[in-house]
């Protein structure tokens, strides 16, 4: 099963075919994804790698991480997997004191 690599400290000017060559010495490059600010479009200057073997994400963090990239060091290791989001209980909107109105009756 393929496992995801994060990268930090990336140069904000790196796409992601540039990323998907970097990491292309290590192994084969499932995906690549750089995060950006959703309104500028700017890189956040990370992102996530994701590699066909886990002998490849191996490599990948041993060769990369600490790696000089563009006047920047670079941070490779295995993600984190997704936090669950939690759903709120859907409901009328009022606090356990109660809507305005049983607060107004209340006095």
């Amino acid at each position: 099963m393929a496992k995801e690599l994060y990268v930090g400290h990336l140069p904000y000017e790196m796409t992601n075919d540039d990323l998907r060559r970097l990491f292309g010495v290590a192994g084969t490059v499932t995906s690549v994804h750089i995060i950006t600010d959703p309104d500028t479009g700017k890189s956040k200057g990370c992102g996530y790698v994701r590699m066909s073997r886990d002998e490849e994400l191996t490599e990948a963090i041993t060769c990369l991480d600490g790696a000089l990239v563009e006047g920047m060091t670079i941070t490779v290791s295995i993600a984190n997997p997704p936090k669950p989001t939690a759903t709120k209980p859907k409901g009328t909107g009022a606090t356990r004191q109660g809507s305005r109105r049983d607060r107004a009756r209340r006095r």
